[in-house]
């Protein structure tokens, strides 16, 4: 089951998933790529994990009976929390207790066992997102180009490179392509055809679409929209859920 809400830190979402029945084992989760970082909680391990971002499906474990909580941070918002680049981080789980000691890890993870949501929000919420780059990912997931959004930061192209690899973990042209791809599945999550969601999304056509679905999620786009019975009529969408799909 899978639950989420908006957190008090701007731009983040809180979330719990506690896989049961078919919906646990490993693998059954796939966590699409989304420009986001994650801080995890795992409620049988007592550690704080950070999720990085990701270039392709992660395949998450599932253990039942086991509720993960994770606060979803916007792009490039984690970075200056943890003090590492985000490039470091990119397609990897890490340990808290990797990057900031094991001592401060126990007792970060004293203080979030009582409430994890509310004590990974706790964790992050006194360090602000940075202002510029948070209007590039704006401009970057709604099509801009690249050197458009340099010249709007009043930086050379070069500069932007270096600092979307600290901040986001990718190029900037990379994070565009990521989060167009959010988008589109957002979309395709709502029952949209694919034709439309390629158009919507800002894709050349629908063959455009089909191998961005490939590359970020290893699947088809029609393999991202819900299931519906037979003769089935929607008419409202689903839940967003999160970047998982099982």
């Amino acid at each position: 089951m899978h639950r989420e809400r908006r957190s008090s830190v701007p731009g983040a979402m809180v979330w719990t998933s506690t896989p049961e029945g078919r919906d646990a084992g490993p693998g059954t989760g796939l966590v699409l790529p989304d420009g986001c970082m994650d801080l995890l909680w795992r409620s049988d391990s007592r550690e704080v994990l950070v999720a990085g971002p990701d270039t392709a499906a992660y395949a998450s474990p599932a253990a039942p009976g086991v509720t993960w909580t994770g606060l979803r941070l916007a792009p490039g918002h984690a970075p200056a929390l943890l003090g590492v680049p985000a490039s470091e981080l990119r397609d990897r789980r890490v340990a808290l207790a990797d990057l900031w000691g094991a001592a401060r890890a126990r007792r970060l993870a004293d203080r979030i066992e009582v409430s994890p949501g509310a004590g990974l929000e706790g964790l992050v919420a006194p360090v602000p997102q940075d202002a510029a780059l948070a209007h590039a990912a704006r401009l970057l997931g709604s099509g801009h180009p690249v050197a458009g959004v340099a010249d709007e930061l009043g930086v050379g192209v070069r500069t932007l490179h270096r600092r979307s690899l600290a901040a986001f973990g990718y190029p900037p042209q990379v994070l565009a392509r990521v989060l167009r791809f959010r988008r589109a599945v957002g979309l395709l999550r709502a029952g949209r055809p694919p034709s439309q969601v390629a158009a919507e999304a800002g894709y050349a056509d629908q063959a455009h679409l089909s191998r961005e679905v490939r590359t970020f999620a290893g699947t088809t786009p029609s393999a991202l929209r819900p299931a519906q019975p037979s003769g089935a009529k929607r008419s409202t969408a689903p839940p967003s859920g999160s970047s998982t799909v099982a």
